[in-house]
């Protein structure tokens, strides 16, 4: 059973900083790309960041960059989100998903629009004083 599973959420100050980590079980995060998506209240999901399958080729939203780092640990097939600088604006309920890598962009190559299949359940992240 593929499962995809979140936590380090929190309650954070602005400023501060959180590791979101994303544990995959039943399947091998070497073979897919992964992504990080979040959604705040009355807001459509939006994509956060992606690592690709092969070659560790990352992309960023540009609300993000710089303050967010994406990272994995093949050893221990987790995905990890280290997010620095946080503010108000980050809040929201984060989600990790798998996708397998398109026929047409190869492995080396992640973005927000391939098929991401399996999501897992989510984890909130809130920054406030």
């Amino acid at each position: 059973q593929l499962q995809l599973v979140e936590s380090g959420g929190g309650l954070v100050q602005p400023g501060g900083s959180l590791r979101l980590s994303c544990a995959a079980s039943g399947f091998n995060l070497d073979y897919f790309a992964v992504g990080w998506f979040r959604q705040a209240p009355g807001k459509e999901r939006e994509g956060v960041s992606c690592i690709s399958s092969r070659g560790g080729i990352t992309n960023y939203a540009d609300s993000v960059k710089g303050r967010f780092t994406i990272s994995k640990d093949s050893a221990n097939n987790t995905v990890y989100l280290h997010m620095n600088s946080l503010n108000v604006e980050d809040t929201a309920v984060y989600y990790c998903a798998a996708a397998s890598p398109s026929a047409y962009t190869g492995s080396y190559y992640c973005s927000f629009t391939l098929q991401y299949n399996s999501w897992g359940q989510g984890t909130q992240v809130t920054v406030s004083s």
